[in-house]
């Protein structure tokens, strides 16, 4: 029986196995790593936090990204966007630095058994685990609208259910949402000759500033630090102190995580979308339905038309429709835990599985990462820089657990290198 299964092999999967190694856990890694980053977003994307706080977590710190862009011969400087192709590349190399062998098989069912949990592969092999650390990252979670989900896959998909655009050259998309996913898949669209315009509920488009210097002032520091969320004190608090974020009411935390750091593009995106993609405000889709060629969609929008609220009711015809309208993280959507393990967790007001302070659920043994616990650590549990935290807090836990929650765990002293052989060499 291992001492850690670790379900999830992106950011927050890899820093978890990267510290549980060092300290000297019996543990296993499953999961293609970084899947969503390699099979979820088009060439030519970009990242949109800083490169210092694109990170992922080893317990030495010695495999940051500005590591690996060096050893490629590029620098991550402040201010400059990565590819996501090279963040990418990068999380495959601290794979291989800074864990154990990662199985790429799927995990397809979690269940309780005596002493901790069971574990059943793609194929069909059974493990068993005195704790599990679920770091599933965002896919799960795939939001559609409600007008939406009725229509064929060949008419509507969401943003990240794609890795190459070039289907939709020469033909007419129309892109919902107003934020950075919606915007940029939007630049990408226009730039390969696809017609495409954006519908947006919002009644204007919110853009990033372009951050301040890294050198600065003393004073210009105070006002308005640097965080790994963007510059700002309440940033600084949501990215630095997610501990502290914690210890706020829950009714508070929820009602953060719904509105902090809302839809916004990045401050390098604007010069590619104002000029030459279309952007309808104040749209919001009613209803869709399958037409010859295409998709009609009903879109109510502000306009002061006959509708009993105020608003006109318009129809536009498109080839296919592509949402980019987000992820909801609820416990209800971890269907690969079994039925009577999913539902014994307990929840917060959005529906996410509660978290305790080293990030386990109600669940004894069973430990939860990244975006499904926002609601618990705020905002910056929904990017990469969240990571650092979680794989200390995290693992911590499981070693607190192992030692007091479950018969027959025992915490072996820090060794540097996991059961599998994390190897401290930096390997190409």
């Amino acid at each position: 029986m291992y001492d850690l299964l670790v379900v999830g092999a992106g950011p927050y999967g890899l820093s978890i196995a990267s510290h549980a190694a060092a300290a000297g856990l019996r543990l296993r890694v499953f999961g293609r790593p970084m899947a969503s980053w390699r099979d979820h977003m088009p060439r030519g994307m970009f990242l949109k936090s800083e490169p210092w706080a694109s990170n992922l977590s080893d317990p030495a710190g010695r495999l940051r990204l500005d590591a690996y862009c060096a050893g490629q011969g590029v620098a991550a400087e402040h201010g400059e966007p990565i590819p996501v192709e090279m963040f990418a590349a990068y999380g495959q190399w601290f794979a291989r630095n800074a864990v154990p062998e990662v199985d790429e098989r799927t995990i397809t069912r979690i269940a309780r058994c005596p002493g901790g949990f069971e574990a059943v592969t793609e194929d069909g092999e059974t493990l068993h685990a005195r704790t599990v650390a679920l770091a599933v990252g965002v896919m799960p979670f795939v939001e559609l609208p409600a007008a939406l989900r009725a229509l064929p896959d060949s008419l509507v998909s969401h943003s990240s259910h794609h890795d190459d655009l070039t289907r939709f050259r020469d033909r007419d998309v129309t892109v919902i949402g107003g934020g950075q996913a919606a915007l940029e898949t939007a630049a990408l669209l226009a730039e390969q000759g696809t017609r495409v315009r954006v519908l947006a509920r919002a009644d204007q488009l919110q853009w990033n500033d372009v951050p301040p210097p890294w050198q600065r002032p003393w004073w210009q520091r105070a006002r308005a630090p640097h965080s790994g969320l963007g510059p700002g004190w309440r940033n600084w608090f949501y990215s630095e102190r997610p501990g502290l974020f914690y210890r706020l009411p829950e009714a508070r935390r929820t009602r953060i995580c719904a509105t902090a750091l809302g839809p916004a593009g990045a401050w390098w995106l604007r010069d590619r979308i104002e000029p030459v993609v279309e952007v309808r405000l104040g749209h919001e889709v009613a209803a869709a339905r399958p037409v010859r060629g295409g998709v009609r969609l009903d879109v109510v929008s502000g306009g002061g038309g006959s509708e009993p609220s105020g608003r006109a009711l318009r129809s536009l015809e498109t080839e296919h429709v592509i949402a980019a309208t987000g992820f909801r993280a609820t416990g209800e959507r971890l269907r690969l835990l079994s039925d009577e393990l999913r539902g014994s967790l307990e929840t917060v007001a959005d529906g996410a599985p509660q978290v305790g302070r080293d990030f386990e659920s109600s669940c004894p043994g069973l430990f939860l990462a990244g975006l499904v616990t926002a609601s618990g650590f705020g905002p910056a549990m929904r990017f990469v820089h969240g990571a650092t935290f979680t794989a200390s807090t995290l693992v911590g836990g499981v070693r607190r657990h192992l030692r007091t929650g479950t018969p027959g765990g025992t915490i072996p002293a820090p060794s540097g290198r996991g059961q599998r052989g994390a190897a401290p060499a930096v390997r190409p």
